[in-house]
C-alpha cells in the first residue's frame, strides 16, 4: 500500500452541495487521502464532480453506482464513467427481490452483470461488486451467494470490491477471501470492526470503527492483500460516533505509520 482512499459514503453528510463537495475534497486530499470510490449519484453533474474531483487531486479510482442504468441504459452508464474518469464501473451490493435465499434471483443478477461486465470490457473497464455480509448465508443448494458470485461472475470483466469488516461480520476469514480472491480485488475496503459493550438494534454487538480502533488485524491482512495484488485501498466507515471527517482524520492518520 503506497496510498490509499476513501469511499466517499463515509462522508456523505458533507457532499450535499458543490460547496461542500469542494470542501470535503480539500479536507481530505490534506489528511492524505489520494483517491476516492463514488456512492451513487452525486450532488451535481457527473462531468462537474469529476473536474472537482480532479482540482482537487484525488483519482477516482471506483463508482457504486445505478445498477438498473447500467442493464437498461448502458451507453449513458458509461457516459457518467467517463465523466468520473474511472475504469470500474461497480455497485454497493445486491438483495434478491424475494429475499436473500432465493437462489433463482441470485442467479438472475449473475447473468445480468456478466451482460455489463461484457460491455465494460469493449471500453477497457470493468464492472465490480461490493460484497455485504448476507453473501455468506448458506442457501438451499448448499453454497453461500458468495460463492455463487466467485463461481459465476466473469473472472476476467468483473472484480470484486472485497469489504474487510463484512467478511467478519458474515463470519468469513478476510485473509482467507483475499487469499481465494486474489487477482480478483481491484479495491479492497478498510473498515475496522469493534465491540460494543451493549446490543445495539441493528448491528448486534459488532459496530464500525475507525481504521486501527476495532480489532482487525490491519498489518496481517495488508500483507496479504499486497501479495494478492489488490490495486486501492479504500477506507470505508459506514456511520460514525461524531464528526465524520474526524473519523476519517484518525483513519488516515493510523494508515500512514503502514505505508512501507
Amino acid at each position: 500500500m503506497k496510498e490509499f482512499g476513501l469511499q466517499i459514503y463515509s462522508v456523505r453528510d458533507k457532499m450535499t452541495t458543490a460547496e461542500d463537495i469542494k470542501a470535503t475534497f480539500k479536507a481530505l486530499r490534506e489528511m492524505g487521502y489520494t483517491q476516492f470510490q463514488t456512492a451513487g449519484k452525486p450532488a451535481v453533474s457527473y462531468e462537474e464532480y469529476g473536474k472537482m474531483a480532479a482540482e482537487a487531486g484525488l483519482q477516482i479510482v471506483g463508482t457504486h453506482d445505478d445498477f438498473t442504468m447500467m442493464c437498461e441504459d448502458f451507453d449513458q452508464a458509461l457516459a457518467n464513467h467517463k465523466a468520473l474518469g474511472t475504469k470500474l464501473m461497480g455497485i454497493g451490493g445486491f438483495h434478491p427481490k424475494t429475499g436473500n435465499e432465493d437462489i433463482a434471483g441470485w442467479e438472475e443478477f449473475i447473468e445480468k452483470a456478466n451482460k455489463v461486465a461484457a460491455k465494460c470490457a469493449e471500453h477497457g473497464m470493468k464492472f465490480t461488486y461490493h460484497n455485504h455480509s448476507h453473501e455468506f448465508i448458506k442457501l438451499a443448494n448448499g453454497k453461500t451467494p458468495i460463492q455463487m458470485l466467485v463461481e459465476g461472475l466473469d473472472p476476467v470483466n468483473t472484480s470484486f470490491v472485497l469489504d474487510t469488516f463484512w467478511v467478519q461480520h458474515g463470519g468469513g476469514d478476510v485473509r482467507h477471501w483475499i487469499e481465494k480472491l486474489a487477482g480478483r480485488i481491484d479495491i479492497l475496503h478498510l473498515k475496522d470492526m469493534k465491540r460494543l459493550e451493549h446490543f445495539d438494534e441493528k448491528r448486534g454487538y459488532q459496530f464500525f470503527a475507525e481504521i486501527g480502533n476495532g480489532n482487525m488485524e490491519w498489518e496481517l491482512i495488508l500483507d496479504t492483500a499486497e501479495k494478492a495484488g489488490v490495486k486501492y485501498y479504500v477506507v470505508e466507515q459506514d456511520t460514525c460516533p461524531g464528526d465524520s471527517l474526524d473519523s476519517m482524520k484518525m483513519s488516515a492518520d493510523y494508515l500512514k505509520t503502514l505505508i512501507k
